[in-house]
């Protein structure tokens, strides 16, 4: 099964845990109490997100380069990176070139 990496930012919420995007990934938003469990429900977003290009026989897009972060309505945000593995097998044909 091929990998994929991609650039995640998680910002805390006002009452209480964070919200997790994909900035590469449109749509795909997640949330956990910890950072911990955050990222976890992460890598589960992202996986299912490809799962569903796949179905829909999309392309996968290649991650984003740079994040831009409006902070002044932020107390807090963190990037990170994560490598989830899908389970199926793409054709070369949808993948795009970074």
């Amino acid at each position: 099964m091929k990998s994929y990496t991609f650039t995640i930012l998680l910002e805390r919420n006002e009452d209480s845990g964070y919200t997790v995007t994909v900035p590469a990934l449109k749509g795909c938003v997640t949330q956990g109490h910890s950072i911990s469990e955050s990222l976890s429900r992460a890598k589960e977003a992202v996986e299912c997100h490809l799962e569903g290009l796949h179905l829909l026989r999309k392309h996968i897009p290649a991650d984003c380069k740079t994040v831009r972060v409006n902070a002044v309505d932020l107390n807090e945000a963190m990037i990170f990176k994560i490598t989830a593995t899908p389970q199926f097998e793409l054709p070369e044909a949808l993948l795009e070139r970074a």
